[in-house]
């Protein structure tokens, strides 16, 4: 047996961080070769030289690796504050659209969202990420309600589910080149309503 082909050394149940990185690596370079059709847990032991079970002890599914690919690839996405509601949703919206279309994070994190369609596993994981997303984007909102920029009915969770509706249709569609226009008009619509005399009360 070759250097090579000597499989890498695992230390139980905590992560070695040579191996993990391997593991984290074959899969990434996995999904960009192959795409989704291609990925599976056996192709990425092969391609890390470790073993199936190191895998499954580490990230218990599927779905549980993609979503760590798909969050070391993340960049910096844009929670503002800059005193206006309506410009930290742009901000946010604009930042991650562009962070999807400029590194392969879209097309990692639209696996994760074909896997959730068959796997009750991967639907988890996807709606226990989404919950994450959604508090921190709510956090934005519970500023606005605080500063009495925003009326204190208002559920930030729902504005945060609006917003996250409007980028990941965009990612699922392929039209992640949005103009700054369009953007802003969206979020307008999420932040101000579209009722030409909304109800008072």
């Amino acid at each position: 047996m070759t250097k090579e082909e000597t499989p890498r050394k695992s230390i139980g149940a905590r992560r070695n961080p040579e191996s993990a990185e391997a593991i984290l690596e074959a899969a990434y370079d996995l999904l960009l070769q192959e795409g989704y059709s291609g990925f599976s847990i056996e192709a990425v032991a092969r391609r890390a030289r470790a073993g199936k079970p190191t895998i499954y002890r580490w990230w218990p599914s599927k779905a549980a690796l993609l979503l760590d690919v798909y969050q070391r690839q993340k960049r910096e996405v844009e929670y503002g504050d800059s005193g206006s509601l309506e410009e930290d949703m742009f901000r946010l919206v604009k930042s991650l659209l562009r962070h999807w279309r400029e590194t392969p994070s879209g097309s990692i994190f639209r696996s994760l969202i074909a896997e959730a369609q068959s796997d009750e596993t991967a639907a988890k994981a996807l709606a226990d990420y989404a919950r994450e997303r959604r508090a921190a984007t709510g956090q934005m909102v519970r500023r606005a309600i605080e500063a009495g920029e925003v009326s204190p009915d208002t559920d930030p969770e729902v504005v945060a589910d609006l917003l996250a509706s409007y980028a990941w249709v965009h990612l699922l569609t392929g039209r992640l080149d949005e103009e700054d226009g369009a953007i802003r008009k969206a979020v307008a619509c999420i932040a101000r309503g579209v009722l030409a005399d909304p109800p008072r009360g």
